[in-house]
């Protein structure tokens, strides 16, 4: 082999040039990366909502030994502990050797996700068909969620406060749903319209039966014999649609996406990939040096409102908690503690190639993304991490063979986003984004990289570690 030249070696020396992970994974690595997505599909199967996904990290850290948190307890280093927040949003701790005083380390993803929400008053029927009215929830394409199959999940709380948990349309012998669409023979006019209008809101309706009740004496025979057979199995009238969470979500599940399997196709990656990869990250911590505080939140995709979104003073309260069992002030405890913001980012398309800028975009198998700062515009509605933070991780993942790539999300002008970083860093907590690249983001089948997805696992044990 040639030596190198001088040109060769001061290239190599300063230049940052990515690489893709299935040229620098080993062959041990990529059986493991392998044998964490066979988990992670598992997972994203039971936890196609917020709370089933804290339905199904609560049995996880139940059984690495984690337990309820109590408030005002003092724990010794070690101790690992949860607090469940109404069932929708969740933090998991492990109690670290240093003193809290030290600053907490804090990963933080969401665990909602773009889906359509029934409405207070949802069922209806119109010619003999049965539907349920819905809102969509977060940020989507319309069009995508028509001619596919669906699942109705969420809890209804009866008229006695009982809470029920529904879920059709998962197991192989349930049925399905659809919002059906319009034949192209007659959708002439349709494909006139611009893409966010050839589907509107008020036209996704929730395909439910057209069976009538066997009574010809009585009107909407079809929303009677949906509603006799949901009293049927779950003991619920129309009156208790008022208090429930209902919503419709892609019935298909997990599945390896490519001739080679390198990549996952799912709803939902977006961003329960991110929560998976902390989660598993948080269970691995055993004696951290700092307190680790993993956050899984709500409601991130319509703003981070309400009491279990990052808006709102849950995950501060916890860290309080922490900070006055060890008689430590809380903004002390904040401005010395940092934290990974775990959000996806989008991976470029070759098929949409011009919304991107290629120096400054992700790609598919290259790491995990680290965002400085996201926002639109001119950065507006953003975090942008300090240079210092945004350097000190950096040098961490490299410290710890963490395979790395950074990432805006689209052009300038193009558009843009937000995650929950900035509702962190609002509290005097250094905070940068860091997260999985994602083909198809938002829409009912998203696409990641097993690799991107272990080595952003590997990224939060060592920021834990």
């Amino acid at each position: 082999m040639s030596e190198k030249t001088k040109g060769e070696e001061l290239r190599e020396k300063l230049f940052f040039t990515p690489k893709n992970l299935s040229e620098l994974m080993t062959p041990e690595e990529k059986e493991a990366a392998e044998a964490f997505s066979v988990d992670y599909k598992n997972f994203l199967d039971r936890a196609k909502t917020e709370r089933e996904a804290v339905t199904t990290m609560v049995e996880l850290l139940e059984k690495a030994g984690y337990t309820p948190f109590e408030a005002g307890k003092k724990y010794p280093a070690g101790s690992k502990v949860y607090l469940n927040n109404r069932g929708k949003a969740l933090i998991a701790s492990t109690i670290g050797t240093l003193d809290i005083g030290e600053g907490v380390r804090i990963e933080a993803a969401h665990i909602d996700s773009p889906r359509l929400d029934m409405k207070p008053n949802p069922l209806v029927e119109e010619q003999e068909l049965c539907f349920f009215k819905t809102h969509y929830y977060g940020g989507i394409k319309k069009y995508q969620w028509t001619a596919i199959p669906l699942s109705i999940h969420g809890v209804v709380v009866k008229k006695d406060g009982t809470p029920v948990t529904v879920t059709i349309g998962e197991d192989p012998g349930d049925p399905v749903f659809c919002v059906t669409d319009l034949l192209p023979h007659l959708g002439k006019d349709q494909m006139k319209q611009p893409m966010t209008q050839g589907i509107k809101g008020e036209q996704l309706n929730v395909l439910l039966g057209c069976e009538l009740y066997p009574d010809e004496k009585v009107s909407d025979r079809v929303k009677l014999n949906i509603m006799s057979l949901l009293y049927g199995k779950y003991g619920i009238t129309e009156r208790d649609f008022q208090s429930a969470e209902l919503c419709a979500v892609p019935a298909f599940g997990a599945r390896d996406v490519g001739l080679d399997r390198g990549m996952i196709g799912a709803y939902g990656h977006d961003d329960r990939v991110c929560a998976y990869a902390q989660l598993m990250a948080e269970i691995e911590a055993k004696n951290p040096a700092h307190t680790t505080v993993t956050v899984f939140a709500d409601k991130e995709e319509v703003g981070s409102d309400g009491v279990t979104g990052l808006h709102s003073h849950f995950l501060i309260d916890f860290i309080e908690d922490l900070a006055q069992a060890s008689g430590k002030e809380l903004r002390h405890v904040l401005r010395a503690s940092a934290c990974l913001s775990a959000d996806v980012n989008a991976a470029y398309d070759p098929a949409f190639a011009d919304v991107n800028e290629k120096h400054n975009c992700a790609y598919l198998g290259y790491g995990p993304v680290l965002t400085k700062y996201t926002g639109s515009g001119g950065k507006s509605s953003t975090n942008d991490a300090p240079a210092e933070f945004v350097a000190f991780v950096e040098g961490l993942l490299e410290k710890n063979g963490v395979t790395w790539q950074t990432g805006e999300l689209g052009k300038v002008d193009q558009g843009g986003g937000g995650t929950v970083a900035k509702y962190v860093s609002h509290f005097n907590v250094d905070t940068v984004d860091m997260g999985v690249a994602v083909l198809s983001m938002h829409a009912p089948f998203e696409v990641i990289s097993k690799a991107d997805l272990y080595m952003t696992y590997k990224a939060m044990e060592a920021f834990y570690r």
